[in-house]
């Protein structure tokens, strides 16, 4: 069973850049799509980004795409998420999930599709 654990988050002024973290244990890491999400308090979790088990396809959300970066380490068992040029409105909590099932080529953006949700990172941007 994979579990997951986030880092990296932080306080940046609008702008700037952080790098996420998400490192996971158990040996099926890399038979798993994983998704970011990010949760801001009165509102449904959000996708951000994702990437397939092998690392060849991303997806990300539109309000996101062109600033942030999904990218892992198989051979580390670590997923990252590049975030540049940050904006106030990217200020959330941010999670990373795998998805339910192995070696699919779609990438989900419904937080229904995943499981094995890591605890959060907390990313605020300041204006």
């Amino acid at each position: 069973q994979v579990q997951l654990v986030e880092s990296g988050g932080g306080l940046v002024q609008a702008g700037g850049s952080l790098r996420l973290s998400c490192a996971a244990s158990g040996r099926t890491f890399d038979m798993y799509n994983i998704g970011w999400f990010r949760r801001t308090p009165g509102k449904e979790r959000e996708f951000v980004g994702g990437l397939t088990w092998n690392g060849v396809a991303t997806h990300y959300s539109r309000s996101v795409k062109g600033r942030f970066t999904v990218s892992r380490d198989n051979t580390k068992s670590m997923v990252f998420l590049q975030m540049n040029d940050l904006e106030p409105e990217d200020t959330a909590l941010y999670s990373c999930a795998a998805d339910t099932s192995p070696y699919k080529t779609t990438i989900e953006s419904v937080a229904s599709a995943y499981r094995a949700w890591g605890q959060g990172t907390q990313v605020t941007v300041s204006s």
